[in-house]
This record gives C-alpha cells, structure tokens and sequence, in this order.
C-alpha cells in the first residue's frame, strides 16, 4: 500500500475498491483485528503484528503502518492517550474509520447500503480503559497460543443470548480455546472496580438464573464465568459475593486478576 495514499474527506466505494486492491496481508490483519475487538492500542497491535520483526525494528515499523492506515482513513486514533511509558501510536488507542468500515464490509460482500459507516465518536476514558482491558485478554491468549499447545478457536465482542424472560445476557467476551481433543467456552467479564459490589451481584444472578431456565450458550454449552479484577482487594470481595450464592455458582465463576486471566482459561483447558 503506498505511503502517500491519502484518504478522501469523504470516503466512497470507488476509493475502497482501489484501497482494498492497495493493502498488504498485515493490512488485512491488522484490521479484522480491530473490527473483532472494536478498540485497541498501538502497542497491543505491535504485540499481535510485529512480534516476527527484530526488536529495534518492531516499533519503528507499527509506527510507519499505523500512521499509513490512519491517513488513508483505514483506522481512526483515539485523540485520549492510554498509559505514560511509551510515545506515539502504541499509546494511541484505535477503532475503524470510515474506509476501514467499508472495507470490512466489501471483503464480507455485504452491500455498502447495509449500514452507513460513521467517523468515530470519542469514547470516554472509563469505557475506554474497559475495552482495552478486554481486547488484552485477546492480545494474550493469541501470545500464549503461539506455543502451538492450544489455538484460539473464537473471540466475540459482547455476544447476546436471549435470557428467557424478554432480555438478553451480554458478556464482555465469548472465548473458545480448542486443545487436542476439547474445546472450552468462556464468558469474560473485565471488572475494573468501577460498578457497586450490589451491581456485580445482580450480574452473576443473571448467569445463574440463566442456567436455571435452561437456556442455550455457544453451540448449546453454557459456558463458565471469567470475572477478571483489578486488585487483590477486589478479588476477594467478588469472591465473597460467589461464595454467598446458591449452587453451581462455585462450578460457574471463577475470579481472578486481570493480567492472570488468560493463564487461567489456558491452563483449565491443558488440564482436561
């Protein structure tokens, strides 16, 4: 894709088009990658894209592709910086453009009518720093897969099941780890402390009445419950809340420190 390639104040079809034919395979990578977890930092990005490159190089180049895809209006950086440590685009968090969305939409075949691509609103930082939190559990579990013992069989954003009495149960994340001979199911919640212990009760009664209905998960499994924190501290006090509830609540959630969560889904699925 040529450097100077810029996007137009107003993207249409004929640009795409020329656009899709113009974009290399990490391109493509890059972006199913933000259209499958909506938002994502630069580095999270380096972390995913450009781990073959040399350590020197690694940066330097993330920084060339992302600000490439961003002038032809492929991704959008978030004006909010994320974290102190590090310069340029890897603190720079990033959703699809307008070019971006098309282009999601011309590789599914799906009809540029379907749905009118918008320019990003800024989110706010507590959102900002929840869907950061969920796209590293992303980030992690494609890292710790490379060791070729499991792979990453799915990873949707805030999937929907109908909750059997007019609602819907919404996740953060459904995960699918796939081993040698089974596949495990998770639903991901990423607590950052920022909802009432009574709010994140109520939240996982929604999960056990949803079991007691009956209701149907990911291919008819119900998956577990991953509640990942921030803190000790908070880890203990929603650990508490799981163990003041009826059974099979003590089957069904499992709590634990957010850089800790993918180790956690990983090392249940090696063990079955």
């Amino acid at each position: 894709m040529s450097g100077q390639l810029r996007g137009p104040r107003r993207v249409r079809m004929p640009y795409v088009e020329r656009l899709a034919e113009a974009l290399s395979d990490r391109d493509w990578a890059i972006i199913q990658t933000v259209d499958r977890v909506r938002l994502i930092s630069g580095f999270q990005l380096e972390r995913l894209h450009f781990h073959d490159l040399g350590t020197r190089s690694r940066s330097v180049m993330r920084w060339r592709v992302l600000k490439r895809l961003t002038d032809a209006r492929v991704l959008y950086p978030l004006e909010r910086r994320v974290g102190t440590a590090r310069r340029g685009s890897a603190r720079l968090s990033y959703v699809l453009d307008s070019a971006g969305q098309r282009l999601v939409r011309l590789r599914a075949n799906c009809s540029s009518e379907e749905m009118r691509p918008r320019r990003p609103r800024i989110p706010g930082e507590r959102f900002v720093a929840h869907t950061l939190a969920v796209s590293e559990l992303y980030v992690a579990l494609v890292e710790q897969s490379r060791l070729g013992r499991f792979s990453v069989a799915g990873f949707e954003i805030e999937p929907g099941w109908h909750d059997g009495i007019g609602g819907w149960l919404r996740p953060d994340a459904l995960v699918r780890l796939r081993g040698d001979s089974v596949t495990d199911y998770w639903w991901y919640e990423a607590d950052l402390a920022t909802e009432s212990l009574p709010t994140v009760r109520a939240k996982l009664l929604a999960y056990l009445d949803f079991v007691e209905r009956g209701q149907a998960g990911p291919d008819g499994v119900v998956p577990r419950v991953l509640i990942g924190v921030p803190t000790e501290g908070r880890r203990a006090a929603v650990q508490g809340l799981v163990n003041g509830l009826p059974p099979p609540a003590e089957l069904m959630f499992v709590v634990a420190l957010l850089p800790d969560a993918p180790t956690v889904m990983v090392s249940e699925l090696l063990q079955a």
